[in-house]
């Protein structure tokens, strides 16, 4: 395949529509099993972007086994006939969603991060570094928790910056929380899990859909209410405490224990705590973790380079208590990592040596300016919309002020999507739909510019609504 022209727009990252649009065309066979792909170098030209961009799009579509990479020949699409097929969208809807995407402005998506603080020099210098030392044994098979010194590395890290009690034998690592909710199930079974409500969707998917029974939990103010919780026959708690996505709520000390004491309550209970956007904080010192305060042993940690670092980097990890880390090596020891050990060896020099350290402070002080800078240009819509998680994370909400005329969120997002502006409504992340219409605002992929005109769209889009009222 020599060309491929590939439609790129503004507010999403440009590796993240590479990616998709390739995920598209071998997914619904517009490419066929063994189809080259153009190289890096040539796809970069054609779509004058730089060579990384595309290099961060294949390394994605490689780790997830749609394309694979043949030395000295470049990149090629994996053979996934008779296994995956998704039907192509009928052509007008095809086209009624590329036009309605030309249109848009600015998308406030909440998935997306900068790629533009990614450390791109440091992360090629270090890659260079381990893949030109004399260590054979990188290029051999490597330990099923992960390689130690990235292990040890982890651990420093938390210890230092979330207050995680920790040692290198009870860390494994994975490619992506998917990977290591999988692995959890093969330790625990397939046993009753509590979620909060509204909660992260994809976790949800993946324990029901390997046969944990769920329980959704409502929350209040403080995060999942443990009165609740207390009625259901729920032997696992699945929490996001220092950042809950997608609400932002930070549970406070008192709720937290609560949970500590509802999983010492009774053997076999745990609680897993997802440290989800816990390294994004703008309001007081960073929350310490819930691992961190368990004296009984009963907290699973999971986090991820995924936000702090870039998509790409596809590394995960769980921090487990000390009679599941037996569990693991005796029911999973066998499973062979799935994260390249050169990989490993790179972040671990990265985390050891300070260069993550640097980055997130960087990171921080560009997403501490788009955060006041939203928050500054969301005035105007204050007279119809209480701002809510505004202290932490990379997104925002805006709750539907209780005094006005009810506005349901479609309408809302119609409204923003006619001024060319995307948003996303809550009742997407609910298992039962029941919160005042709240639309989330994410930033992080965004310019400054963009940030300031997608906030004055949707003071246009949403007088015109309220108005109307």
């Amino acid at each position: 395949m020599q060309e491929l022209t590939i439609p790129l727009q503004g507010g999403r990252p440009l590796y993240e529509q590479i990616y998709e649009y390739l995920k598209s065309e071998i997914q619904t066979g517009a490419m066929k099993a063994a189809d080259r792909l153009p190289s890096s170098r040539h796809l970069a030209e054609h779509l004058q972007v730089s060579r990384s961009t595309v290099n961060m799009a294949y390394e994605q579509l490689a780790s997830e086994g749609y394309i694979e990479s043949r030395r000295g020949s470049g990149y090629f699409v994996t053979g996934l006939e008779g296994q995956l097929r998704i039907p192509a969208a009928p052509a007008d809807s095809r086209r009624k969603t590329l036009e309605a995407e030309k249109t848009m402005k600015v998308d406030f998506s909440p998935r997306g991060i900068d790629v533009s603080t990614f450390p791109r020099r440091t992360w090629g210098r270090l890659s260079r570094e381990v893949l030109g030392g004399e260590n054979s044994e990188l290029f051999g098979n490597g330990m099923s928790q992960g390689e130690p010194a990235l292990r040890r590395a982890i651990c420093g890290y938390l210890h230092a910056a979330r207050g995680v009690n920790c040692s290198e034998d009870r860390v494994v690592i994975g490619a992506g929380n998917e990977y290591l909710l999988m692995l959890l199930h093969q330790i625990l079974g397939s046993v009753t899990v509590a979620m909060e409500n509204p909660t992260y969707k994809q976790a949800w998917r993946i324990l029901s859909g390997m046969g944990c029974r769920m329980e959704p939990v409502e929350m209040d103010a403080w995060g999942m209410r443990t009165d609740l919780l207390n009625r259901t026959e729920a032997q696992i708690v699945y929490v996001m405490p220092s950042h809950q996505y997608p609400t932002g709520i930070v549970m406070p000390i008192k709720r937290r224990m609560e949970l500590l004491a509802w999983a010492g309550s009774a053997e076999g209970r745990f609680v897993i705590e997802d440290d989800y956007d816990s390294e994004f904080r703008y309001k007081g010192k960073p929350i310490p973790s819930l691992q961190g305060v368990d004296a009984a042993d009963r907290v699973i940690y999971l986090g991820t380079f995924s936000r702090s670092i870039a998509p790409a980097i596809r590394v995960s990890y769980m921090v487990l208590p000390e009679q599941l880390a037996e569990v693991y090596r005796e029911k999973c020891g066998f499973y062979a990592s799935t994260v390249s050990r050169v990989d490993q060896a790179i972040l671990a020099r990265f985390l050891s040596e300070g260069y993550f350290e640097r980055h997130l402070n960087k990171a921080r002080a560009l997403y501490r300016n788009k955060h006041e800078i939203l928050l500054q240009s969301l005035k105007p819509l204050e007279k119809w919309f209480v701002l809510r998680g505004e202290h932490a994370g990379l997104h925002l909400l805006l709750q539907e002020r209780p005094e006005l005329p009810f506005v349901s969120e479609q309408e809302l997002i119609g409204a923003a999507e006619q001024e060319g502006v995307r948003v996303y409504g809550l009742s997407g992340y609910e298992i039962h739909s029941h919160q005042p219409s709240t639309v989330l605002l994410g930033y992080a992929n965004l310019s400054q510019q963009e940030i300031r005109e997608g906030a004055e769209l949707l003071a246009c889009a949403w007088g015109r609504v309220f108005r109307g009222n």
